[in-house]
Parts: C-alpha cells; structure tokens; sequence
C-alpha cells in the first residue's frame, strides 16, 4: 500500500478501529485517520471510529467525540485495524470480521499480518508516523497534524525512545509549522498528572521490588489498591516509564490486576534486549524494548516467573 485513498476508493462505509484501551498513539492515529478520511471522501461515506472510552487528556483532538465503542451491524465496506492486530481490537473486532476488505497499519514487531492489506513496519516510532505516510500531505491540516503529533510523541516518549529515528524527527519538523501549541500538548498529555495518579505513582514506587540484583525493577497496582485510591487503569499512565529510571535498572515491569489473579503486564527495556520474546512467551507482544502480556496467579507468582524469563534474555 501507498496511499490509503487508493485503498478505500468507492467504499460507501468505513470502520476504524485500534487496540483495547487505547494509548496516546492509538488515539491520534485513529483520528487522524478519521480525520483525514471525512475530509476527502464523499460526504455521504460512513466513517466510524470504535474504541474504548479514552482518557480526558485527549479530549483536545478534534471530533474526539466522534468515537462509538460498538461497531455498526451492517458489514462496512472497508475496516482498518491500527497500531494493533485485529484479535486485540475487543467489540470492534466483529466489524473487522464482517467487512468486505480489511486494512492493518502497524508498527509492532508481532504483528503477523493477515488483512487483505497490510502496512506494517517494526521500524516506524509509532502507526500514527506511518498514517502520516499513507495520507496525502496536501490534505494535512493543523488538527489532522496536532492528532497525528500526539500520536508520535506518546510512542516516542517526547522523542526520547529508541524507536525515534531521523525519519520520525523529519515527519515532526513538517507537522510543527501547522502552528498548534506542541509545547502544551506535551504538558498536558504526556507530562501532567492528577493527584491520585501522583498518589498512585508514589505508593507503586515505594513498594517496587527489585530482583536479579537490581537488573529488574517491578512495581504493581492490586484491585485493592485501584479501590483504596479511588483511581482506574487510566491513572496507571506513566507508572512503567517512572520505574524504568531506576538507577541501574535494565527492565521494568508495571503489573495491573485486571480481574481477581490476573494481572496486565507491561514490560520497558534500557539495555539491548528483545521483550517481544519474553511477552510472546506469556501470549503478549509488543517491541523490543515495549511489550506487554497476561498472566495468571498472585502478584508474586506472577512477578517470579517474569522476571524469571526476563532474565534469561538479558544473559
């Protein structure tokens, strides 16, 4: 695929969908997206973007409100899965199923393919740098940039992530000059936090374990934890990245307790170690140096057998 225009020629319904609760990238690559499309197609085209209710934070994208967590009953003509692989998508996974032709557009190194079309590329920051690619730059404009901006620098960490490349810094340099307030944007979606998320934040890092002698940090959020804070999985943002600068530290791992004795893992990496590899071995995936699973049993059964295989891969 070159450009998505070409791909959804002639379609009279469109689904757009990402994974379950959707990040900073997911969001912005959604609505740009969505954005995009409702610009230059027929005015009577179905565009449907379905998602899980993000976060407050990114109420600032324009037709935010747009988003639907159902998909319609009718079969859409065309759907496209971003930053993620369709079986991770929850409700909006039935509208990828029924549609006439599927499109993926991703980033992560998992992702097999499989859709009709697929645009996938590992070495891309974030799918909200490569809907930049498939969307015409003519057709660009500030709040189709600001959401796409957004995407880049939640995935990219502001620009300090691996992941960042010369290609990356090039997409942000032609996106700035549409003139919305990146410096805002920064503080208030990626940088600010509530104060039971500052709560939440002190008490994962005071009760952090360490294990392999420091190589491996992992702190948790039980579901008496999230009650006694008042607080939900949207205020665990950040939480994984905060332990990551650990001094010494090589992995990081954030644990939530989804449902009673299951736990969402997510996995960030300072060192040259593939923690795709470890959260494939769990059924999860990701990247290289962020990557996430689920696994089953107590916090500290659950934090062993990670940590465990963890250390297999970084000798």
């Amino acid at each position: 695929m070159e450009k998505i225009l070409e791909e959804v020629e002639g379609a009279k319904s469109i689904g757009i969908s990402g994974h379950t609760k959707p990040d900073g990238d997911c969001v912005g690559a959604c609505m740009a997206m969505y954005m995009y499309l409702r610009k230059v197609m027929p005015e009577d085209t179905v565009i449907d973007v379905i998602l899980e209710k993000p976060a407050d934070i990114f109420n600032c994208i324009k037709d935010i409100e747009v988003i639907r967590e159902y998909p319609r009953r009718q079969a859409y003509d065309v759907f496209i899965a971003l930053d993620t692989t369709p079986d991770r998508m929850g409700s909006a996974n039935v509208g990828y199923e029924k549609a006439h032709k599927t499109i993926n557009v991703d980033h992560h190194l998992s992702n097999p393919g499989g859709s009709d079309v697929d645009y996938i590329y590992p070495n891309a920051s974030s799918a909200s740098e490569l809907v930049f690619d498939v969307i015409e730059e003519a057709d660009i404009d500030v709040d189709i940039a600001m959401a796409i901006y957004i995407g880049i620098i939640h995935d990219t960490g502001v620009m300090q992530y691996s992941n960042t490349s010369p290609k990356t810094l090039n997409t942000v340099a032609k996106l700035i000059p549409y003139g919305f307030d990146f410096t805002t944007l920064i503080d208030a979606t990626f940088y600010q936090k509530t104060a039971v998320q500052n709560r939440l934040l002190g008490r994962v890092l005071l009760d952090s374990k360490l294990y392999e002698e420091g190589r491996i940090v992992v702190g948790g959020v039980s579901m008496e934890l999230f009650k006694e804070f008042g607080a939900d999985t949207n205020d665990t943002s950040g939480i994984v990245n905060q332990l990551r600068y650990t001094r010494n530290c090589e992995v990081a791992v954030f644990l939530y307790e989804k449902e009673p004795n299951t736990w969402k893992a997510s996995l960030r990496a300072n060192t040259d170690v593939n923690l795709a590899l470890v959260a494939e071995t769990f059924g999860g995936g990701g990247h290289a140096k962020a990557s996430g699973c689920i696994l089953e049993g107590t916090f500290d059964e659950v934090s062993g057998r990670i940590t465990s295989e963890i250390a297999k891969n970084i000798g």
